[in-house]
């Protein structure tokens, strides 16, 4: 095996998403950085979300309205006082992000704010139905520019080194050298996102394996309300093409959901109709996809519009063969955000020292049973803020690292083969949790999935005996996830959000 590098940071984020890059970007005034990912920057569930960030920003609308609104669709499980916090703070974030280089849809410098499903009033600004993209590309261009900011693509975190529930570091994968690196720091960021690369459907892009939630709970930290997972509604349906996602927002620019004969049918399930909260829409798309084949219809906003608020959308799904001012959209729902991660306080803070967490992969409890719209990249900003003050701090009072900490993982070794295995039972474990613990559950589906998961965790342990891959490892996370999420399910009895128990 090739020499193992070692690498000293006062900051380590891991992951690259708009949580990790704006992290990096406040906590660059006070140390070093290093930003690890497993593929390029701008490669992560931020890049993919369309739709925008909730904040109060109209006369109109006030605090106490986002509040209940984000309390109302996360079934009062919600944290209330970090509710509180993110919802007082989002404005802060928008202009910083403005003042960053974001650019929100505007008209005579006003912010043209739009709506979606939960929310009482237009709050969501946006940049068309790019918004992640154009966040991520300020960040990034900001990042690039900082002299003390370092960027590590293409390397893996394999796991976390923590003794006697202090973080030190993390042991990485360098992808491209096939060696294992070292990197030692006084605080250690998780921004690794979600794991929605669990259900065999799913809108996520490939890298979303559950990485921080799985390497976070074989380090010891609290892990919470994994059961709540959030399936998106309306998710391109077409047999042999990418569950590619249509964004809340065309439902909430006036986007119709109707069966095969033409007839809208969500006032029979609620009285917000399309634009109930998400768990509900899904299920009720569930339910009709028994009888018929379900479509968004946005054709009667006309041409000139949909072309101009939806010019991505408009352009992806042009090369499915839908026009979208002409043609109805085949939809279903797939897999799309973990509602639950590693539990933190409101300033990012882990029940292991010198760990922190936020963004997808932690639990601050602001989503509660289920995500408000919009409200994902908001969470990702207010509380990577504020996880740079208690940072910070603690690196600041922290005088030394130890350097030499023991560790068996460091001298894993590189298994440049992959097991043929692996795929196989990659696509059982996705195909099980899609069928098994996915939008509508029962208990003794659920049971028979957690045995079937804990037999392919055996067997992924005697793969991992005969050296470490990409594949390897993020087969090992994505089991180690799904086993986590049939857990709180199945110890969950009553249904509630993101949760709903048949029997």
């Amino acid at each position: 095996m090739k020499k193992t590098n070692i690498l000293h940071f006062e900051f380590l984020v891991i992951g690259s998403g708009i949580a990790g890059l704006n992290f990096a970007l406040e906590a660059s005034k006070f140390g070093k950085v290093a930003i690890v990912t497993k593929k390029e920057l701008m490669e992560s569930n931020s890049n993919y979300a369309q739709g925008g960030i909730a904040a109060v920003l109209d006369k109109k609308d006030s605090f106490k309205k986002h509040l209940e609104d984000t309390l109302k669709a996360g079934c009062y499980l919600n944290d209330k006082n970090a509710v509180e916090i993110m919802v007082k703070e989002a404005p802060k974030q928008i202009k910083k992000l403005i003042k960053l280089g974001v650019a929100f849809n505007q008209l005579n410098n006003k912010l043209i704010l739009t709506k979606e499903g939960g929310h009482s009033e237009r709050r969501i600004a946006n940049a068309k139905d790019t918004t992640g993209r154009e966040i991520e590309r300020a960040l990034i261009f900001q990042v690039r520019h900082n002299k003390n900011i370092k960027t590590f693509e293409s390397h893996l975190a394999i796991d976390l080194i923590v003794q006697n529930q202090i973080c030190y570091g993390a042991i990485v994968l360098d992808k491209e050298k096939n060696t294992v690196d070292i990197f030692y720091s006084k605080a250690i960021i998780l921004a690794t996102g979600g794991s929605a690369q669990v259900y065999s459907r799913n809108c996520n892009p490939k890298i979303a394996t559950g990485d921080g939630v799985a390497m976070a709970a074989r380090a010891g930290a609290k892990i919470q309300d994994m059961e709540f997972i959030q399936f998106h509604p309306t998710a391109l349906n077409i047999p042999g093409k990418p569950t590619f996602l249509i964004s809340e927002t065309v439902r909430g620019e006036g986007g119709i959901l109707k069966n095969n004969k033409g007839v809208a049918f969500m006032n029979k399930y609620h009285e917000l109709k399309d634009l109930a909260p998400r768990d509900i829409v899904s299920r009720a798309i569930f339910e009709e996809m028994k009888k018929n084949k379900i479509y968004l219809d946005l054709r009667h906003k006309g041409t000139e519009y949909i072309k101009n608020r939806f010019p991505y959308l408009y352009n992806e799904l042009w090369w499915f063969g839908i026009l979208m001012d002409k043609d109805l959209i085949p939809i279903a729902p797939a897999a799309h955000y973990t509602c639950g991660g590693v539990h933190t306080n409101s300033y990012g803070e882990t029940n292991i020292k010198g760990l922190y967490a936020f963004g997808e992969v932690a639990h601050t409890g602001v989503h509660g049973a289920n995500r408000l719209a919009s409200n994902s990249l908001l969470e990702c900003l207010v509380f990577g803020s504020r996880a740079v003050s208690s940072a910070t701090r603690f690196v600041k009072n922290l005088s030394s690292i130890i350097y030499h900490l023991p560790t068996k993982n460091s001298k894993l070794k590189i298994n440049k083969t992959v097991n043929p295995k692996i795929k196989a039972i990659k696509i059982n474990l996705q195909t099980l949790m899609w069928k098994n613990v996915g939008i509508i559950r029962e208990t003794k589906k659920l049971t028979e999935a957690l045995k079937k998961l804990n037999n392919y965790h055996k067997n992924i342990n005697k793969i991992l005996k005969k050296g470490l891959n990409k594949e390897i490892i993020e087969l090992q996370n994505l089991c180690q996830v799904a086993i986590l999420i049939t857990k709180a399910a199945l110890a969950r009895k009553k249904s509630i959000g993101a949760h709903y128990l048949l029997k």
